[in-house]
């Protein structure tokens, strides 16, 4: 066949494809615009009706999430200086470090008092669970009103609450809930502009990425005051050690050591009070964890 004789059939394969380009075109506008006397598309209103609906995918319908409220910066008060590093501290607190493992005590509490870590949030955004912010707290009262208090069903969200990890006035450590779970720690809150919105009854909480860990008050301290006698030795033994241990496992750094007055954007929590960040910065010192 001469180029004379294919060239009508070159044309016609031609306008052939104009003509499928065209109908392509037409079909995508046809289903992105509005139908007729509607305000959705008609893949939106694919997605909106029941019967037809069940033959797609759901549809995730993003939104942006809202932002917390500006408030003060968190200024790490493990940042202040670098101490000389004490090698009898350090002997002693690598030791506590080795025996972790053995020592801390596992401690079951009733499901309703924690849950699973989101990976969306309240609007489909993914989110990331990942552990990366520790808040302290303390008890007020002694452990076992605490335990008490977690052990007891609460199906009303409002009175659900719990902490990861407790350690007592002889330094015990008690795990309460497993990292990979959320704890509730904290409520309305927020961490250097960030929380996540997984529930219509609370605007935002750092609960799905943080790690809460509370000290059992002292007895002087079972009151609603602004202070009491501090915590022990032995507890700021058990806090750095375990702290070291989380830093290990999570992308937490010293600055994401933070309190529960600090997060607490309703301005109600004081814990942990009477807390010695220099006794806390001392011991990360010698363990190497902030120097």
């Amino acid at each position: 066949m001469n180029a004379e004789s294919r060239r009508p059939l070159l044309l016609a394969v031609a306008g052939a494809g104009v003509l499928a380009v065209a109908t392509l075109v037409w079909v995508g506008r046809t289903l992105l615009a509005p139908a007729p006397g509607s305000k959705g598309s008609l893949l939106e209103l694919l997605d909106d009706n029941p019967r037809l609906a069940k033959t797609q995918p759901p549809a995730v319908r993003r939104r942006p999430a809202p932002l917390p409220p500006a408030r003060e910066a968190w200024v790490s008060p493990l940042r202040q200086s670098c101490p000389m590093r004490d090698f009898a501290l350090q002997r002693r607190l690598e030791s506590k470090l080795a025996e972790l493992g053995r020592k801390r005590q596992r401690i079951a509490i009733d499901p309703t008092n924690y849950g699973k870590r989101f990976r969306r949030d309240l609007f489909g955004n993914p989110v990331d669970p990942t552990p990366r912010l520790v808040v302290l707290h303390e008890t007020v009262y002694g452990l076992r009103s605490a335990l008490n208090t977690f052990q007891t069903p609460h199906p009303n969200d409002d009175d659900q609450v719990s902490y990861h990890t407790l350690i007592g006035q002889d330094g015990a450590v008690l795990d309460i809930v497993d990292p990979s779970n959320r704890a509730y720690g904290a409520g309305f809150s927020a961490f250097e502009g960030k929380w996540v919105v997984t529930s219509r009854k609370i605007s935002g909480s750092i609960n799905n990425f943080a790690l809460h860990l509370s000290l059992e008050s002292p007895v002087d301290g079972e009151h609603e005051g602004q202070g009491h006698s501090g915590y022990s030795d032995a507890q700021y033994d058990a806090l750095a050690v375990v702290l070291v241990d989380w830093m290990g496992r999570f992308p937490i750094s010293p600055d994401a050591i933070t309190t529960h007055r600090h997060v607490d954007l309703g301005r109600e929590r004081a814990d942990p009070r009477s807390f010695n960040w220099t006794k806390l910065r001392y011991r990360l010192a010698a363990l190497g964890a902030i120097c």
